[in-house]
């Protein structure tokens, strides 16, 4: 077992999140940190039940960056000193970096992964999304549609501004939004048999869905999106972009 004087010399990163055991990020960046040799570096797990227990994280002034998922991306901003312009505008931070001065900024790489990954999908008819879900990644989500000039609505359980509840979807909205953006955990595994409760019978070939979701590689969403024709992806090279973005950030 590695003693005090041993761990504290090391590169710590870590996730934080709840139920992350599935986390993407842990296995890519352990995969990354093999391949360039750098063997004083780490990334683990922090699954914690509350965000209040973030604060026995940040007291260990050996962990350099985080990265932040479900659901604390918008619960952890009052607990960083400061936001960067994106990260402040969108509301959710996504990654965290402690600076020489040992304060903690925040960032939002979401937007940039999904903002690249999207933008070879779409096609000029795409001008109007339903982005599923209001959590802190569809603010990141929102925030690159309005860069591209792409109106949209969101659809959630219960109403809200500028926002749909799903029983109001009906053929019209889906005919005239092809562009549908799953920001919901909903089939992510193991409950791979789930997915957002929309009318999939007015899809077609004009629609792209996106689905953040990365496991399972084609989600039920999705699934019964291309059965229909449509053209699908789904997020595993957003995480990709967004994690060597959260990189360059910890190493500038």
């Amino acid at each position: 077992m590695e003693n005090e004087q041993e761990r504290s010399s090391k590169h710590r990163f870590g996730l934080i999140g709840r139920d992350i055991s599935y986390s993407f990020s842990q296995g890519y960046f352990a995969e990354k940190f093999e391949k360039l040799g750098l063997h004083d570096h780490s990334y683990e797990n922090f699954d914690i039940p509350n965000i209040a227990d973030f604060l026995s994280l940040t007291n260990q002034s050996d962990i350099i960056g985080f990265n932040v998922t479900i659901p604390y991306k918008e619960a952890i901003i009052p607990h960083l000193d400061r936001l960067s312009k994106k990260a402040k505008k969108i509301g959710a931070v996504n990654t965290i970096k402690r600076t020489k001065k040992g304060r903690l900024k925040g960032y939002n790489t979401d937007c940039y992964g999904f903002k690249k990954s999207l933008k070879k999908h779409l096609k000029p008819s795409h001008t109007h999304a339903l982005i599923l879900g209001t959590g802190g990644a569809s603010k990141a989500v929102a925030f690159v549609l309005e860069e591209l000039q792409i109106s949209y609505k969101f659809v959630s359980r219960s109403p809200r501004e500028n926002g749909l509840i799903y029983k109001q979807l009906d053929q019209y909205l889906l005919s005239t939004h092809t562009l549908i953006i799953n920001c919901t955990p909903l089939g992510t595994f193991p409950d791979i048999e789930r997915c957002p409760d929309i009318p999939y019978e007015f899809i077609g070939k004009n629609h792209l869905l996106y689905d953040l979701i990365y496991n399972p590689s084609e989600t039920t969403f999705l699934s019964k999106g291309r059965v229909n024709g449509a053209s699908t992806c789904n997020g595993l090279r957003m995480l990709e972009l967004q994690a060597e973005k959260a990189w360059k950030i910890w190493n500038s």
